[in-house]
Parts: C-alpha cells; structure tokens; sequence
C-alpha cells in the first residue's frame, strides 16, 4: 500500500499538525491531502511527526520508519510550543494543506522561507473553508491549486504559483479533490525549488476579484425544484459524498447521489415526478428535469434507481419534497 493509500485509508483526523525535519524542510498537514506530503517524503527524509490527534495507524507507519512521533495538545501556542519549534523542531519552511486553523504571526516569521499553503482553489477566488464543493456548485469552467505564501489573514497572502484543470461535467467533490490532492503534489514540489532558487514572484491577491467559500452545512443539501435542472445537478455534484443532497418522498428523506440534467419541457409545477422507467425517473425542475440514476432512501442503502425501484412504486405525478 502505498503511503498516499494508507493516509486516505486511516483517514486521520483534519487537526492532526505533522512537522517532518528534511534535508531543509519542515512541513504541517492534513494527511487527507496526503500526496504533495507524499512527493516531499520521496525527497527528503522525515524525522519528527508532532499530532494532535491520538496514535493511530498512520503514526504507527511512520514509527516503522524511525520517525519521532510526540502528541501535543490541541493548545498549541506561544511561548513554550515556541520555543519547541525553534530549538527542537528548525525548518527552511512550513507547508499547510487543508489545516483548518490559522496560524500566528510568531510561527509564521519562524521559518527561512515563512510558510506556505497549498489552497485547492485558483486564487484570489474562492478563498476559505469549502472551495472545491464550491467551485462546482458555481458551475466554474476550471479549478486549480495555488501555492501562497500565508499571513496572518484567511488566505490573503501572496501567489507564488498556480496550476490548473478543466472541471467535467460529471465531476463531483470527492472526484476533484482526488485530482486538485495529485495536482497539489505537483505543484508544491515544482514551486519549492523555484523559492529556493529566487525565482518565484509574489503576487498580490486583487481584493475585488475574491469570494468567501464558506464551510459547507448539512442544510445546504436540501433539494429547491424551482430551481434549473443544471442548477440542482451541480449542487447534488458538489455536494457528493459529503453531506449529499436530499429531498423527501412520502415523509421520507431521499437522498439524490447521481442525477442527469435533462432538457425536458413540460408544465408540471417544480418537484413533480414526470415519468418513471426501469432505470430512473424524471423530475421537474423550474427548467428542464432531473433524470435521477442513484439514490438512497432514509433507513436504506445507497443503490441505482433501477434497483429502487423494483421494491418502490413510483408514479409519474406524485411530488417530492413534501414531509
């Protein structure tokens, strides 16, 4: 298994804070955004782990290697865990993926190079919490990861480098993290050399041209019919698998996991199931139709509509969304 595999497998927890002494480099992380840490593992040997969260079996991985593990509190600040970084734990640079706290102005200045952030969005756009889910539920042509060197702001500091992909059609949160994860290993270990080197130029984010991805509530999977069909997919996408869209059929809560846009005309009011095959049914939108391909109904597991529906009798004419 690869280490990549084993991060994504124990799934450790988004707090846990790794510093690994390199050959010039130190590095904190989400091991859930574990390739560009696993480039930079390919590179330089790690020899310090410092985590929040309790051992676990990706800790137990590193310890096979040699690795000093120490778990800390979650009250890392000034003046002791300071001094700790600077006598014990000495870095070139910081690197953060994903890490969900900001960090102060005292550890930033501690490192040569300061500290970077690996931002899975194309700044200054999207900046925050939940800019992958976002960018598909914006229907934005692409995305891409932005290497920025951090302040003290919410991902304010400056662009020193930045890559791109195309979003598709069929992209979901899960299917471009996976991408942005690959892309972000790329980018950090093609900008570092760069950094070192002098040949990065810092550019400064145009204020006017950002928007706030906030964090992503469960709330916000609720299914609205009288919205467009493409407007609805694009929702279900970005907010699959995590925490998925839902509706209601018969007082129950249906979750929508994959859907098709269709270009359906009709006059039937938003919500209303239009026509049902063996495969799928249709439902109104306030443009066009969703042609519903996998779904999971409250109590039950997720399956395909063809298989929904060999145990449920849905007829064209009834309404989702009603409670």
């Amino acid at each position: 298994m690869s280490l990549t595999e084993l991060m994504r497998f124990t799934r450790v927890e988004q707090d846990t804070l790794c510093c690994g002494r390199f050959t010039g480099v130190n590095m904190r992380h989400d091991p859930d955004i574990a390739n560009p840490f696993e480039r930079i593992f390919s590179w330089h040997r790690i020899s310090s782990l410092l985590t929040f969260c309790v051992v676990n079996s990706f800790v137990f991985y590193l310890l096979t290697l040699n690795v000093e593990c120490i778990e800390c509190s979650r009250a890392f600040t000034p003046p002791h865990h300071m001094e700790q970084l600077r006598m014990k734990y000495p870095a070139d640079i910081y690197i953060v993926a994903a890490f969900g706290q900001i960090l102060s102005q005292e550890i930033l200045d501690l490192p040569k190079y300061g500290c970077l952030n690996i931002h899975a969005s194309l700044l200054p756009k999207y900046r925050g919490a939940s800019p992958i889910q976002r960018v598909i539920i914006d229907g934005e042509a692409e995305t891409g990861v932005t290497i920025m060197q951090m302040n003290a702001g919410l991902d304010t500091g400056d662009m020193l480098y930045r890559k791109k992909i195309p979003i598709t059609s069929e992209d979901t949160f899960e299917t471009l993290h996976d991408k942005l994860m690959v892309l972000g290993g790329e980018a950090i270990t093609e900008a570092l050399p760069l950094l070192e080197a002098g040949k990065l130029v810092p550019e400064k984010q145009d204020d006017t041209k950002t928007c706030y991805a906030a964090l992503i509530t469960k709330e916000m999977g609720k299914l609205d019919f009288t919205k467009t069909a493409a407007e609805l997919d694009r929702l279900i996408r970005g907010l699959t698998p995590w925490p998925s869209a839902y509706t209601h059929y018969h007082g129950k809560q249906l979750k929508i996991w994959k859907a098709i846009p269709m270009a359906t005309a009709h006059k039937e009011a938003p919500g209303t199931i239009l026509t049902v095959n063996k495969d799928s049914f249709e439902v109104a939108a306030s443009e066009g139709s969703l042609k519903v391909m996998e779904l999971q109904l409250e109590g039950k597991k997720r399956m395909t509509t063809h298989d929904f529906l060999l145990g449920v009798k849905v007829q064209p004419g009834e309404l989702l969304g009603e409670r």
